[in-house]
């Protein structure tokens, strides 16, 4: 994790101490005064809902070192005081996400591991979860947590990795062109891989070129002494591959990818077992994640795993005790019998179709039920993508769809369109609606997924389902 005096925190970040000696030791960094570890250094990041600045005591209290501050001393009342008597070091910057970022950057340098970047339109999350698994078998690994994938979210990350660390994997968001960019000047990874290029963000980006563009950004970013990896069966992975200095290493089902997998099959809850061929060497594998999407995800964590001198065996090992993270793919039973199939997290029209296909796949299934609400950041293709999945629905052996939220009732027209049984189709304006009708639907044996845009907040509707209302 991040080590320094406060005389070398003060010149990385352009800071001033206010109070204290420049001879004090951090050993971490946090935002969050709750989950601080004794001897970090807690900055007060003036956030959108919450000033950390009013956080200032409670961060003493749990052992920090050191403060970083952006108001002046005589706005944050008695904590100077406090301080004083706990020789608890405080410093002022100018920009609190800036400083963050500066050291970050000053303890990349002090770095020596590999670190791989992960970005892409669907699948990073799942892709880092299966990959950090598959190599903590045999390394110590640290990688993005949650959603850390941002401009805070990844300096963060880089801070936490240590000199014990094997090997630091960081994922990467983007909202726009530039971020990426951004990102990597931070993390300064020597491994990109791109899962695919989708149409998330088209709002914001207008094409699908110009997310290409933008998901490219990683792979300019990775030296000619590194590797990049992308999706051999993804349209754009040609044009991807012509940004990269480094070579080029593809993943897929086609004979031309140098990790493909062969013999696909899906058992009955809808879990992929297949062989993964590389080298002319071949080991099974079998996911308990469910979706025969996450093949791509497990031969994306594979193509690297190999890259990093682990054998087919190990690799097969990690794979099959992986999870895809929480509320992703997240399958359980309840106290009451019913499967749930929690992927609220996230959705765009390739995961919507992945998941909908997959609770189709299930053969164990009384009844399979979709809950599909709004898909946001689609731009002009909202109504239509929409309308195309309920056209999707429509045409698999899925019971009833609960559509929740005005861009998800077109999924239930689409369905409707196209010869689904209007009984079967239940449109819902919110999430709290669609917890009502699950209600009185669900029955023992019944499969429940529950997918939309995090804007939704679907996971109440899995809480409804957990804990029905009386």
């Amino acid at each position: 994790m991040l080590t320094l005096s406060v005389e070398t925190l003060v010149a990385v970040t352009g800071g001033t101490l206010v109070w204290g000696s420049t001879d004090t030791m951090v050993n971490g960094v946090s935002t969050d005064s709750r989950t601080l570890e004794p001897g970090a250094v807690f900055v007060a990041f003036p956030g959108e809902q919450v000033d950390g600045h009013a956080f200032l005591a409670d961060a003493i209290a749990s052992g920090a070192r050191t403060l970083l501050i952006t108001r002046g001393s005589e706005e944050i009342g008695d904590v100077v005081e406090s301080a004083t008597r706990r020789d608890v070091a405080i410093v002022r910057v100018p920009d609190a996400l800036g400083a963050i970022q500066a050291l970050a950057r000053h303890h990349r340098e002090r770095l020596f591991c590999p670190v791989i970047g992960i970005t892409g339109s669907t699948g990073k999350t799942t892709t880092k979860e299966f990959l950090t698994s598959v190599l903590g078998t045999r390394m110590k690994v640290v990688a993005t947590r949650g959603n850390r994938n941002n401009e805070l979210g990844v300096p963060l990350t880089v801070m936490s990795a240590g000199a014990d660390t094997d090997v630091l994997v960081v994922e990467m968001a983007m909202r726009g062109r530039g971020q990426i960019a951004d990102l990597c000047r931070i993390a300064r990874p020597t491994m990109g891989l791109v899962t695919n290029v989708g149409v998330s963000h088209i709002e914001l980006l207008g094409t699908q070129d110009s997310i290409a563009a933008a998901k490219a950004e990683l792979v300019e970013a990775i030296a000619e002494d590194g590797v990049v990896f992308l999706n051999g069966d993804d349209t754009y992975s040609d044009t991807l591959a012509l940004s990269s200095r480094a070579p080029v290493a593809r993943y897929g089902l086609g004979d031309t990818c140098s990790v493909r997998a062969v013999d696909i099959e899906m058992d009955e809850e809808s879990r992929a077992s297949f062989v993964i061929v590389a080298d002319d060497v071949s080991v099974p594998i079998s996911l308990s994640v469910p979706g025969r999407h996450n093949v791509y995800n497990a031969l994306a964590a594979a193509a690297i795993g190999l890259r990093l001198r682990m054998d087919l065996a190990d690799i097969a090992a990690g794979l099959a005790r992986a999870s895809a993270g929480e509320m992703r793919m997240q399958a359980f039973t309840t106290a009451g019998g019913v499967h749930v199939i929690n992927d609220a997290y996230n959705a765009n029209p390739t995961s919507m179709r992945a998941a909908v296909d997959t609770v189709a796949g299930i053969t164990t299934a009384q009844r399979r039920i979709a809950v599909l609400g709004d898909m946001a950041e689609l731009g002009s293709l909202a109504e239509l993508a929409h309308f195309r999945i309920g056209e999707q629905v429509a045409g698999l052996p899925i019971d009833i769809l609960v559509t929740v939220g005005e861009r998800a009732s077109r999924i239930a027209d689409g369905a409707r369109a196209v010869g689904m049984d209007p009984d079967r189709v239940r449109p819902c304006a919110t999430a709290d609606e669609a917890s009502e009708v699950l209600d009185d639907l669900l029955e023992p044996g019944d499969v429940v997924l529950v997918k939309a845009s995090r804007v939704m907040g679907l996971e109440r509707v899995v809480e409804g389902i957990v804990e029905p209302r009386v």
